[in-house]
């Protein structure tokens, strides 16, 4: 018979390293924003797709339909994974929403005008629609907050269950 400390349901569980549940949050994150992305550009609100990150390659015609979108949702998530570790590296030990927000933001100026040249599909802000701008900044500050939050949150859980629990008679 087995030690009762041997059995499985008697076994704890090992967490999970705080730095693979950011890389987790990043691509959830990007998979999701990229897909209301997509929704907000089959609905008008704006010009773009998330295929723009497959137009400097020649790969083909099919990088303009659906199937270059769910591509390019995938690699924005895939990507997104990077832009998440930064964060967690840079700011995770800061504690405002207004953090993820700023994060999103300079996220979206560092696309639109640091990346604009690299993106054929991208025109310069100032070329662009109104809707296209608000739609594509709302989306960003959004996927900004998502992430900066979620592995804000999660750093936080981190170090309280780190820190040893007082007892009743401290």
């Amino acid at each position: 018979m087995k030690d009762n400390q041997q059995l499985e349901q008697n076994q704890r569980e090992q967490p999970m390293a705080l730095w693979m549940k950011a890389a987790i949050t990043g691509f959830v994150g990007g998979v999701f924003w990229s897909l209301l992305g997509y929704l907000a550009h089959f609905f008008h609100f704006t010009e773009l797709s998330p295929n723009m990150i497959l137009l400097p390659w020649k790969i083909g015609d099919w990088k303009y339909g659906k199937t270059g979108n769910y591509l390019a949702i995938f690699l924005i998530g895939v990507l997104s994974i990077v832009v998440a570790l930064l964060y967690y590296v840079l700011l995770r030990k800061m504690k405002s929403m207004w953090v993820g927000i700023g994060y999103g933001l300079a996220l979206w100026i560092l696309v639109f005008y640091v990346f604009n040249p690299m993106l054929p599909g991208l025109r310069p802000v100032s070329q662009l629609e109104r809707n296209t701008i608000i739609t594509t900044i709302c989306l960003y500050i959004l996927y900004g907050l998502f992430v900066g939050y979620s592995i804000s949150f999660e750093a936080q859980e981190n170090e309280q269950q780190k820190q040893p629990t007082k007892t009743a008679n401290e």
